[in-house]
């Protein structure tokens, strides 16, 4: 492990006092949930940060299910810190005080795009291509985030609709999954059926499950559903329908009608390519972004003509 001078941090930490009084000693009625990122329980709060009153996210750790440890927490911290782009949740400091470890991230008001799937009437095919776009650009950073030597690659490993998130605009922000290392096997319906497989985790596996979740906002559901106990993927059922030339029956009818052909033709077959069973055979997240900015050319190039 990189060590690092502690001071580094010292700008990002957070009294847990203010944060106490920012969640109302972390009350129900400022509770969001389990978190799609990570152990421990989220919450909303108003924090006074240099730019003023902010509203923020904290995630509060659970320590027995966080096993990396201090040294590991800090480390973390100084990644994802550096880690900045316009289409990723951005880490705005820490609380270590007694028992607790909170992390505090940028809020999103709309909530993560799981909860959005199913509301053609509020998530427009055309809002979805620039929701795509949006989280196509926040993970082509964490693959490719210069050429000057300063960032790594960083590997996202739990990429799914829950875990990309939308601000008052739409505007996507996918959350950075470093502390995502503890749970290294991926989401199921998401994952990459080669990591599964081997536990060697690659760039085409975060590209194999942007790819399911092109099809989730195609589809207009989730890739999976328990029913009667059972799990049930429907991924298998998606390759299956594009192959076979079927694409209208898998997706939610209210979004097909918004599609021009050559748009759905251009993001269903990146769609689909991210889910290859070859990793060679996936798209890189670079070309995947290229291919949804012609998708939403060809989308708003028939908009037009027809006015």
């Amino acid at each position: 492990m990189a060590s690092f001078n502690m001071n580094e941090l010292e700008h990002l930490q957070i009294p847990l006092k203010d944060i106490l009084s920012a969640t109302n000693n972390f009350h129900k009625q400022n509770y969001l949930g389990g978190g799609g990122f990570g152990k421990g329980k989220v919450y909303k709060g108003e924090l006074l940060l240099s730019e003023g009153l902010t509203m923020v996210t904290l995630k509060r750790l659970d320590r027995l299910l966080y096993g990396q440890g201090e040294s590991g927490f800090f480390e973390e911290i100084r990644m994802l810190s550096q880690y900045k782009h316009v289409n990723l949740i951005s880490l705005l400091g820490f609380c270590i005080e007694g028992r607790e470890m909170i992390l505090v991230y940028e809020y999103a008001s709309k909530g993560s795009l799981d909860r959005w799937l199913t509301r053609p009437d509020q998530l427009s095919w055309n809002k979805r291509l620039h929701i795509c776009i949006g989280a196509a650009r926040g993970l082509s950073f964490l693959h490719y985030p210069g050429d000057d030597g300063t960032l790594q690659t960083l590997l996202h490993r739990h990429i799914q609709s829950a875990n990309i998130l939308l601000d008052h605009n739409w505007n996507a922000k996918v959350v950075d999954n470093g502390l995502s290392k503890m749970d290294p096997l991926g989401t199921p319906g998401y994952a990459d059926p080669l990591y599964i497989e081997t536990g060697i985790v690659t760039m085409e596996s975060d590209v194999y499950s942007f790819g399911v979740v092109l099809f989730e906002l195609l589809c207009g559901r989730l890739c999976k559903e328990y029913s009667n106990g059972q799990l049930n993927i429907f991924v298998p059922y998606w390759k299956k329908a594009y192959e076979e030339n079927k694409l209208e029956e898998i997706i939610f009818k209210d979004t097909l009608e918004q599609i021009s052909p050559d748009c759905l033709e251009t993001f269903s077959r990146v769609a689909y390519q991210c889910l290859h069973e070859d990793r060679e055979e996936r798209p890189p997240m670079a070309l995947i972004l290229t291919e949804l900015k012609i998708a939403l050319e060809l989308q708003v190039s028939i908009i037009f003509s027809t006015l």
